[in-house]
């Protein structure tokens, strides 16, 4: 199965100036995603931004968010759809401070390899935890979906040693369309 779209010159060309190995498609293990075309708005991030989720995600989304609510859960989004060229402006900010490429995308996939693209995936959080830390991982809003994610499509990208190589991101949950739970 092809990782990329060949004939995606944007996604090629923003690797070549990024610095991304021409191996990555290959090599990766992630699945390329296009951007997702059909978005709808979704209520505000943590960081007060306007977010996107594809129609089916935010849905779902909802209804989770909802049953983690009468479990008194608080589930919040930092982060949502994210476009390929959001995607690669992540990734010049870090070189732009001196990370190196390969050090970026032991956290952070290459633009078109984000699972964000889809309008799938979310960042979560719940008060009282800092966003994006490993330390979610510690909190009941982890452990309430670590057990109740899965009944709304929702699963865990990237735990520890994920096959990827991908830093453990115990906040990252993607929305699985395959696995959309049963009306």
């Amino acid at each position: 199965m092809e990782k990329t779209n060949p004939h995606d010159t944007h996604i090629q060309g923003l690797h070549q100036e990024l610095g991304i190995p021409e191996s990555y498609p290959r090599t990766c293990g992630l699945d390329f995603y296009a951007d997702c075309e059909s978005l709808v708005e979704t209520e505000k991030d943590v960081f007060g931004r306007q977010a996107f989720m594809a129609l089916d995600a935010f849905a779902a989304w909802q209804n989770m968010q909802a049953a983690a609510g009468r479990d008194n859960i608080e589930l919040q989004i930092v982060s949502a759809f994210r476009s390929v060229d959001y995607q690669a402006e992540l990734l010049r900010k870090k070189l732009d401070r001196g990370d190196s490429i390969e050090t970026i995308l032991k956290v952070n996939a290459a633009p078109g390899f984000s699972e964000h693209h889809s309008g799938c995936a979310l960042d979560i959080t719940t008060p009282g935890f800092e966003p994006l830390e490993e330390e979610f991982e510690s909190s009941p809003a982890f452990t309430w979906l670590c057990q109740h994610a899965g009944s709304f499509g929702f699963s865990l990208s990237f735990p520890r040693n994920n096959a990827a190589g991908i830093a453990y991101e115990p906040w990252h949950w993607k929305y699985d369309l395959q696995k959309k739970p049963k009306e």
